[in-house]
């Protein structure tokens, strides 16, 4: 049995402990927010929260992710979340909706290690739309972290676990 919390909530998956993250969302815990986009880490349609930082689920098993704090977009909050929220709604981002929760968590990940991110660390992120609305989704993350607060960090992310050497 592999122990973890969810969104705030503790979990105990009796699957094998092989068993992608993302499979344990969205088929145990039944948090279908987490999508299923290309199984490569290709798309980061994937895209959760471990300990803080932004993890492809569909590259990382249960087993690895013992103990963990995991957050999906069902569970993002605070004010990055209302701030990002926002942002997306202003520039009109959604098309067919596929990428968004994978955008959403990406940026909440980089807003909280950097406040103000540049055009180029926005570019960079992982994620893709295959829609074509790069564009308004760059303008919603822009204008979500220039309305970010910036924030002291409590204390360090804990390392992010290695797909290829469970823990």
């Amino acid at each position: 049995m592999t122990s973890m919390t969810v969104n705030g909530e503790p979990i105990h998956y009796r699957l094998d402990p092989d068993t992608p993250l993302l499979w344990a969302l969205r088929d145990a815990s039944n948090l279908t927010g987490t999508k299923y986009g290309c199984d490569s880490a290709d798309c980061g349609a994937c895209t959760v929260l471990v300990d803080g930082r932004a993890l492809l689920s569909c590259t990382v098993s249960i087993a690895a992710l013992e103990g963990a704090d995991v957050v999906t977009v069902e569970g993002l909050a605070g004010e990055h979340a209302d701030l990002l929220r926002q942002a997306w709604t202003d520039a009109q981002v959604t098309q067919c909706g596929f990428c968004d929760p994978g955008y959403l968590m990406a940026l909440a990940a980089l807003l909280r290690s950097n406040p103000r991110p540049s055009s180029a660390d926005l570019a960079a992120l992982p994620n893709l739309c295959r829609c074509g609305t790069g564009p308004r989704i760059l303008k919603a993350l822009a204008r979500a972290a220039s309305a970010a607060p910036v924030a002291v960090a409590a204390s360090p992310p804990r390392p992010a676990p290695d797909a290829a050497n469970p823990q």
